[in-house]
């Protein structure tokens, strides 16, 4: 069953998804044009179908959007709770579409900066765009995500996840603006998207809530994407993580500050930890990349200590960069099976590759020239 929205508020389309959802379920539609908005929740069995010419509108108020407060959630980046689109324990939820969101992002920064600057950070709480807790088969498809003024997806604790064909596109003078971040999620699947941000394009977490509570990142695959970020392509875990594995990106075109990062320095920590990540079995394919600094970077700072990182391959790479590769465990965590294989490109600095700390380290055709650029 179809609903269709007419007129042209987030009022109307919270009451069109709470009937439909009372209803056992629909699909809800909007009519093309702008419907100014605040958070909105989604329900089990909804599809929302923003079509070509139809736009979500985000306030730039952030006293409008409703704090997203759960008791399994006792973390808050950013010190925000806020979200535009937002949906927990449900299934079978979708957003889909030809059509547009723009949370307005640039509204909530200084922007009274030297030009090219990162705008300045508020000091109210940011919204994120999407924020989606233990939800099952999910999906997002076709629907561009403009400017969110935080995270603009933040995925935690769900499972069969479907991205497909969508665009995010944020100023790049905006930090804190993540692509999509998948916490503690499994079996999700991102492909055929544009991503364009100033802060992470994607990122893989395994945040722990709460003392002794486990949490699992695994079974993640993106491909075919193009990644755009003024700082990383692609983030793998903080040092107070959890469990991240068996994830795969394959068929990526990236252009950002740096490509690949899985950095563990001591300021990432959690108050009273001295380390916990354990990432294994991770392997990136077929890469066309290009940036200034870190093509791909894995560290371990001294003072850490983490459970493993450990079995990550890098295959048939075309890079550019400004600095070379760089993997530096530590005494306490060595780095383990590492396989960089068909990787061509130049560094503009002198050394090609740096490593220390890792154990059983692979090279195959490894054809990297260092130089200097004038």
């Amino acid at each position: 069953m179809t609903t269709t929205v007419r007129e042209k508020t987030g009022a109307a389309i919270q009451r069109a998804i709470d009937d439909a959802a009372a209803a056992g379920g629909g699909r809800v539609a909007l009519e093309p044009g702008d419907y100014p908005c605040a958070t909105i929740w989604l329900r089990q069995n909804i599809e929302l179908h923003i079509p070509a010419g139809a736009r979500l509108v985000g306030s730039a108020n952030p006293d409008d959007y409703e704090d997203f407060t759960d008791p399994r959630l006792q973390v808050a980046p950013e010190k925000s709770r806020k979200a535009l689109l937002v949906c927990r324990d449900a299934e079978n939820v979708a957003v889909t579409g030809d059509g547009e969101i723009d949370g307005q992002g640039p509204l909530f920064y200084d922007r009274d900066v030297p030009p090219g600057a990162f705008f300045a950070k508020p000091d109210k709480p940011r919204p994120r765009m999407v924020q989606f807790l233990r939800c099952r088969n999910v999906r997002f498809e076709g629907v561009t995500f403009r400017d969110s003024p935080g995270w603009t997806m933040w995925l935690i604790g769900c499972e069969d996840v479907r991205i497909r064909g969508i665009r995010i596109d944020g100023c790049q003078q905006m930090i804190n603006n993540d692509g999509i971040d998948i916490d503690a999620c499994r079996r999700v699947a991102v492909s055929d998207s544009f991503l364009r941000t100033g802060d992470d394009c994607l990122v893989l977490r395994a945040i722990r809530h709460a003392p002794g509570e486990q949490s699992l990142c695994e079974n993640v695959v993106v491909a075919n994407c193009v990644l755009d970020s003024r700082c990383q392509g692609v983030r793998i875990g903080c040092p107070s993580d959890d469990t991240i594995r068996h994830c795969l990106f394959t068929n990526i075109v990236c252009r950002a500050r740096n490509g690949i990062l899985c950095d563990n320095p001591v300021r990432y920590l959690r108050k009273g930890c001295t380390g916990y990540l354990s990432a294994s079995d991770i392997r990136f394919e077929h890469w066309d990349l290009e940036c200034t600094e870190l093509p791909v970077g894995v560290s371990v700072e001294d003072g850490i200590r983490l459970r493993a990182v450990e079995r990550l391959e890098f295959r048939d790479f075309r890079f550019r960069s400004g600095r070379p590769v760089s993997l530096a465990g530590n005494a306490a965590t060595p780095l383990r099976d590492i396989v960089l294989g068909d990787f061509s490109g130049t560094v503009a600095q002198n050394q090609p590759l740096v490593a220390k700390c890792v154990e059983r380290l692979r090279l195959k055709d490894f054809e990297v020239s260092s130089r200097l650029l004038p």
